[in-house]
């Protein structure tokens, strides 16, 4: 039997990152290659955040560019991957009796493929998109998540895109590098540990967690992504850690590997 596939939170930060060759990205690659050539991708971006839960089913999604203010060349990427429709469907099928419509009209946002031109720099492995329903709390996204976890097995490479620590009230947007927070670093910290500890339950109930927490997650678009991919967490995976470090002083660029 093969061995399953990981499941990855990538911290995606700036949208530029798409273009740039820097620690992160460079640690996108090597996730790449030390991963190989999974079936297909199911993506979980930050970016698809709206009330309902949908799946893209089209053959070939269009390249997204949810973003304004960066420049031309960055609206002119395209990423090439194809869609999946069988397993859109299959996704479907495994999150039923939650209602999960089928989508031909959304495609690759940056959240995706900003990292996956990276990850999969020839763009000829299917993806999709797995929204996330804003009307939901943090407990419904966890459980799920669960019912994907057979994907893995499949060989599908199940990603959360976002980011831990994302406020974007506090980012610096000079090109100056910044030290990041106290309560970022505090924050950051604080949930590799429940992570290393699978608890999981704690990270659900974040807006128990206090100040820190909360600066870190003044919405949880970003933050959600993370819970798809520990929902996927089985005895004997390895937990790893292998992109990390801080944008603009409130961003977290921290990558979760589970398996």
């Amino acid at each position: 039997m093969a061995k399953p596939m990981p499941a990855i939170f990538f911290g995606h930060g700036n949208p530029m990152n798409a273009l740039e060759h820097n620690a992160w990205t460079d640690g996108w690659t090597e996730i790449g290659k030390d991963i190989g050539r999974p079936r297909a991708v199911l993506c979980i971006s930050a970016h698809w955040y709206l009330p309902a839960t949908l799946v893209t089913v089209m053959p070939t999604p269009r390249t997204i560019h949810d973003f304004g203010g960066f420049p031309r060349k960055l609206h002119e990427v395209k990423y090439p991957a194809p869609g999946d429709p069988e397993l859109a469907h299959h996704v479907q099928s495994l999150l039923s009796p939650v209602e999960v419509r089928l989508d031909k009209r959304w495609g690759l946002d940056h959240g995706t493929w900003s990292v996956l031109r990276h990850v999969f720099p020839k763009g000829d492995v299917p993806v999709i998109q797995l929204s996330i329903d804003e009307t939901q709390p943090a407990t419904f996204h966890y459980e799920i998540a669960k019912r994907l976890m057979g994907l893995r097995d499949e060989g599908v490479l199940i990603v959360g895109s976002g980011n831990l620590v994302h406020n974007l009230h506090a980012y610096s947007w000079g090109r100056r590098q910044t030290k990041p927070f106290d309560w970022a670093v505090r924050f950051e910290s604080q949930a590799r540990e429940m992570i290393l500890a699978r608890d999981p339950e704690s990270l659900i109930a974040y807006e128990k967690l206090g100040r820190d927490a909360s600066l870190s997650i003044p919405t949880p678009e970003h933050f959600l992504p993370l819970l798809y991919v520990m929902a996927q967490q089985r005895d004997g995976d390895q937990v790893s850690f292998p992109v990390e470090g801080f944008d603009g002083g409130s961003v977290s660029m921290l990558s979760v590997r589970i398996g």
